[in-house]
């Protein structure tokens, strides 16, 4: 399974994971404070300077993991164009944009190991009461992974389907897409097998 972790290390790999998945929680949060199109778009650009000052190769990747984003901001687009409330969509817009960004920025400069840990401990009052904490951050933390994984090899199934046929493919994605999940995951079951299983 690919990883979205960056093999280049930046100032902020050396960030404990639990401060950066903490300062993720609480920047949502002020982001559904703001509720002014000036601000949000303030946010999101200083966002973009923050991956630039990372690197070319960060903000290049942030940005390629924003494009699934598009479906979304062109509903959204003509939904609110269709109220003429273009201000409401573009406060939804920023806010989900600014959202993903900073995901998107500490799970490339978070290891996935670390991020289990942060999970491992919150879920440990679970452990306590008798379930297997362990395995539900293990689930949360591939959740994390494999949603880019997924999105990417739907994009390359969309792709192959365009290379074939002019028709636009529609439903006729689901099967395939369904099978490059089963796929990943049989992967992922058989890497989890060689190292021991989950225990």
């Amino acid at each position: 399974m690919l990883t979205l972790t960056s093999p280049r290390e930046t100032p902020l790999h050396g960030w404990p994971a639990g401060l950066k998945l903490a300062g993720l929680c609480l920047f949502t949060l002020a982001l559904f404070q703001l509720t002014a199109p000036l601000w949000l778009a303030g946010v999101a650009f200083a966002l973009a300077l923050g991956h630039l000052a990372l690197g070319r190769d960060i903000a290049a990747a942030g940005l390629r993991l924003l494009r699934p984003l598009w479906p979304f901001a062109l509903i959204l687009a003509v939904w609110h164009l269709a109220l003429r409330d273009p201000s409401g969509g573009a406060v939804i817009l920023l806010r989900m944009s600014a959202a993903v960004a900073a995901a998107n920025l500490v799970t490339m400069t978070t290891r996935l190991s670390d991020m289990l840990a942060v999970l491992m401990r919150l879920l440990s009052p679970l452990t306590r009461l008798g379930l297997p904490g362990d395995r539900i951050a293990l689930a949360v933390a591939l959740v994390i992974r494999f949603i880019p994984v997924l999105t990417e090899r739907i994009t390359l199934i969309r792709c192959a389907w365009s290379a074939r046929s002019p028709r636009p493919p529609g439903w006729r994605l689901m099967v395939p897409a369904a099978l490059a999940a089963l796929d990943e995951a049989e992967h992922v079951a058989e890497a989890l097998r060689a190292r021991g299983g989950t225990g």
